[in-house]
């Protein structure tokens, strides 16, 4: 249950921000008592992996309030030493060749990542723009998606720029983050921590190293500080600085690192896309040469393909199809690489888990199916989501008649199972088409 003070204190905040927002808070770290670091250990996931020193989030609720005053103590005074992140790999893309770099911090840093991130979020969230929609409270992939859709029904198309920015995060530039922070927060103990988490070293296979760039994925923190570093750096410069020099309409919509923009004119995005290395690289970032992209998005002509000017973005490719009255509409199916990625994964774990009850199986297998359903069901994909469905079926049944001859799964028995255990039939969860009830 969240806490009303802490609530009540996070309003004070968001009002002193939006009544002053030229103001640079110097006074903030007041707010960090043992009251706000309960709140923040209750907002952890509780089966979150442990950092180098194997200390999960339950070990250290045992004894909390101990815990967390000595932690508070730490913290305050600056005797609080950020150990070294363990740094884990998994499949980057959706071929899953390249491996994404994870840092987990320990479970005491995870707690003050936390209550830091909670003292920053209602400061930043006054200042943050609309166009940023990734880790933010209240909105979404599917508010940042819907904002592309409508955006290209209204102007019938236009010139898009699938912006790449490389290594974001293990790129991010130390000293331009800590002047872009204190733009807005100058408090001493708050600075001074996230300075730590910054320098904090990287424990990988062993071996510890201090990287002078970048800021972990996977830390509590990090959505936070990279949201603030694109807002300076991309969204606020694009919406104050550049449109008012545009001929016609642009919008920028950002998830997280993964940026859109979409313009009216080929002009217009020829400049932009020529000045937008200049301005990364003066923040220490550089643009993917090769996966960022200006393409021409319009309805098709007579003759050419429907999927001849196609765009990703967010696990979805975007493209032109005619309506039911015969309209050019946007139409969004989930990505090829990330289809072929999903029915791999379920292949995957239906091989390794050939020694659980069918009951369990069907269990897990429908919460995944689910999971899949509430991100990728929208209006317009359900060839692709019954694809899933259909193949899910098939996977689950070709594994389970590889067990021991006695438990064998033809067809015919497979059906009759279907008849208690049946996996949840494919539906638009996000549908633009949802009564009004």
């Amino acid at each position: 249950m969240r806490s009303t003070n802490v609530s009540t204190k996070r309003q004070q905040i968001a009002l002193h921000a939006k009544q002053m927002p030229q103001l640079s808070f110097t006074s903030l770290n007041h707010y960090l008592d043992e009251e706000w670091l309960t709140e923040a250990y209750t907002r952890l996931k509780k089966s979150s992996s442990p950092g180098v020193n194997g200390v999960t989030v339950s070990d250290y609720g045992e004894n909390l309030s101990e815990n967390l005053r000595s932690l508070l103590d730490k913290a305050k005074s600056g005797k609080y030493f950020a150990p070294p992140v363990r740094r884990v790999y998994i499949p980057k893309g959706d071929k899953g060749k390249e491996k994404r770099a994870i840092g987990i911090p320990g479970t005491e840093d995870k707690i003050l990542q936390r209550a830091v991130a909670m003292v920053l979020e209602p400061i930043y969230e006054h200042d943050f723009l609309d166009c940023s929609y990734g880790f933010r409270p209240k909105r979404s992939a599917h508010q940042a998606l819907e904002k592309i859709r409508s955006h290209l029904m209204y102007t019938q198309g236009g010139w898009i720029i699938d912006l790449d920015i490389r290594k974001f995060f293990d790129t991010l530039d130390h000293s331009e983050l800590r002047k872009l922070i204190k733009q807005r927060v100058c408090d001493g103990v708050i600075t001074r921590l996230i300075g730590k988490w910054l320098n904090a070293g990287v424990m990988d296979k062993g071996k510890v190293s201090y990287p002078e760039f970048g800021s972990p994925q996977g830390g509590v923190i990090s959505p936070m500080l990279s949201n603030v570093y694109l807002h300076y750096v991309l969204d606020k410069w694009f919406t104050e600085e550049i449109i008012p020099r545009l001929k016609d309409q642009a919008t920028l919509v950002r998830f997280a690192d993964d940026v859109c923009l979409l313009f009216r004119h080929k002009e217009d995005a020829l400049r932009v896309l020529s000045v937008l290395p200049k301005r990364f690289k003066k923040y220490g970032l550089t643009i993917h040469p090769e996966k960022t992209r200006m393409i021409e998005f319009f309805p098709p002509r007579e003759g050419n393909s429907l999927m001849s000017n196609s765009f990703d973005f967010l696990g979805f490719t975007h493209f032109w199809s005619r309506s039911r009255k015969g309209y050019w509409i946007v139409k969004r199916k989930t990505a090829k690489g990330r289809l072929s990625k999903t029915i791999k994964n379920f292949d995957k774990w239906c091989k390794e888990n050939l020694h659980m009850k069918i009951c369990e199986q069907h269990l897990k297998l429908t919460q995944k199916l689910r999971g899949h359903y509430n991100y990728f069901g929208i209006t317009g994909n359900s060839r692709s989501l019954g694809l899933v469905y259909y193949r899910v079926r098939r996977i689950w049944r070709y594994w389970l008649n590889r067990r021991n001859r006695g438990q064998e799964m033809p067809w015919g028995r497979f059906y009759n199972l279907e008849k208690f255990l049946r996996l949840p039939l494919p539906r638009a969860v996000h549908s633009i088409c949802a009564a009004k009830l």
